[in-house]
């Protein structure tokens, strides 16, 4: 079956923007790649801001899906914050990974609204399902969700950096003390309400 050619376009965008950065990439070249005539990519696409909010859009809707999957799979939330990071490490420890697209997309293009926009929701859902996780564990203290997100954005940045994809497990195990100090807490509370 062959790709719809607006797939196809953004797939070979998404492609050449993660590996060789947005502003390295053209659009001769992704009209190139697709083998696109230059009206059908504008037909799809009116600019390459619109381009690459939707090449990020199609990663967010990726992202979080696999997200939601690890918690759709693994019932403990202990266990899931645990398989989210080391689902991440494999990722990290990959040759191709240059770390988190969003990230690298602002700042790149952080003058667009439109490419702002889409990496601040990204960042709100990820935050958002952490919460999630905490809140089926009872955990109702506002700052853990922020310091798990942080983490997990830690990560992401100091691979980016170093090429060390063992910082995602430092960021897990440290990610899992932030975990277990909110159930102490949670159950000091439980404790001194009765």
């Amino acid at each position: 079956m062959k790709t719809p050619v607006r797939d196809e376009i953004l797939n070979v965008a998404g492609i050449l923007f993660y590996t060789e950065g947005i502003r390295a990439v053209g659009i001769d070249r992704i009209i190139e790649r697709a083998n696109v005539a230059k009206a059908t990519l504008y037909r799809h696409f009116p600019s390459k801001d619109h381009l690459v909010a939707a090449y990020l859009q199609q990663r967010h809707d990726r992202v979080v899906k696999s997200l939601e999957e690890v918690l759709n799979v693994v019932d403990q939330p202990r266990e899931q914050i645990r398989t989210i990071f080391e689902r991440l490490f494999e990722k990290a420890d990959s040759p191709e990974f240059r770390g988190c697209a969003f990230a690298l997309a602002v700042a790149e293009h952080g003058e667009s609204e439109r490419v702002v926009a889409v990496a601040q929701e990204h960042k709100r859902a990820v935050r958002s399902l952490l919460t999630s996780i905490l809140e089926a564990a009872s955990i109702t203290d506002d700052a853990a969700p922020r310091h798990l997100a942080l983490l997990y954005e830690g990560a992401l940045a100091t691979v980016a950096v170093s090429r060390d994809p063992q910082a995602v497990l430092t960021a897990r195990d440290c990610a899992l003390s932030v975990f277990d100090w909110a159930v102490a807490q949670r159950d000091i509370a439980v404790g001194g309400a009765r």
